[in-house]
């Protein structure tokens, strides 16, 4: 199977935790299925920003990113974040390659603001290195930054990127490993099963909002290109890799309506 697993960056600022998740994933490769890895950072990022002294500012959740942010986002997201996960592949006994949007043109964007400055929507995606990667048995691990043919560089957020990819790689399965249990309903419940209607009144009612929100869009957006199958779950959970493959997996399934 194809699967593509975004992981959450709140999940790989903890050491142990990213070394757990690189070891289950790496034993589900050794089962067969070929996987792609995207991943975050941002509170890496404004870890990073705090320490030189520049203000993380955020319009409807997006980082606005100017000339000096766009540096840190290669820097955190391409460079750090990306290099220490690869690392955690590697000692898992995994063949990790680590990758942005720019390589070979994987993901293209265009501003998607001027307000928000280097901040990008992705408009295109060439999957064929990721096949070619995955085929013969290595792991790509992308970092959400971005690139156009002119040489532009953008912050693209994880969730868009995720499904970027996805999409272009022909995953069967997108897998958003988070720091939440799930999707909760207007109880307050985890729903374990969701449509797009159903996450589109969850938006429209306020019940999900900011980070999960965006990860509804996500999610509907790689459902209406062809992905089979969104899941959210929570990456806290010891097996949750194994638990997503298994036939009663955690957290929250999304469908099409």
């Amino acid at each position: 199977m194809k699967l593509l697993i975004k992981l959450g960056g709140a999940l790989l600022d903890d050491p142990g935790t990213c070394r757990r998740l690189a070891g289950e994933i790496t034993h589900a490769q050794s089962l067969g299925h070929h996987i792609v890895v995207v991943h975050g950072g941002g509170k890496q990022m404004t870890r990073f920003l705090t320490e030189r002294g520049i203000e993380s500012r955020f319009i409807n959740g997006l980082r606005v990113t100017s000339p000096d942010v766009i540096d840190a986002v290669v820097k955190v997201f391409a460079g750090s974040v990306n290099a220490q996960l690869v690392t955690a592949f590697r000692a898992a006994g995994s063949l990790p390659v680590g990758l942005s949007g720019i390589s070979a043109g994987l993901v293209d964007a265009v501003q998607l603001n001027p307000e928000l400055g280097w901040v990008g929507k992705p408009v295109a995606s060439d999957g064929r290195l990721l096949s070619l990667l995955t085929r013969e048995s290595y792991i790509p691990v992308v970092a959400c930054v971005a690139g156009d043919a002119n040489g532009g560089i953008f912050n693209v957020n994880a969730d868009q990127m995720a499904v970027a990819c996805a999409v272009s790689f022909g995953a069967e399965q997108l897998l958003f490993v988070t720091d939440v249990d799930g999707v909760r309903g207007e109880n307050g419940e985890i729903q374990s099963l969701l449509n797009t209607i159903q996450s589109t009144a969850l938006i429209d009612g306020g019940i999900a909002t900011g980070g999960m929100q965006a990860k509804l869009e996500a999610a509907a957006d790689a459902l209406h290109q062809g992905v089979s199958e969104v899941r959210i779950a929570p990456g806290a959970r010891p097996g949750i890799i194994e638990a997503l493959l298994s036939t009663t997996p955690p957290g929250t399934r999304l469908v099409l309506a």
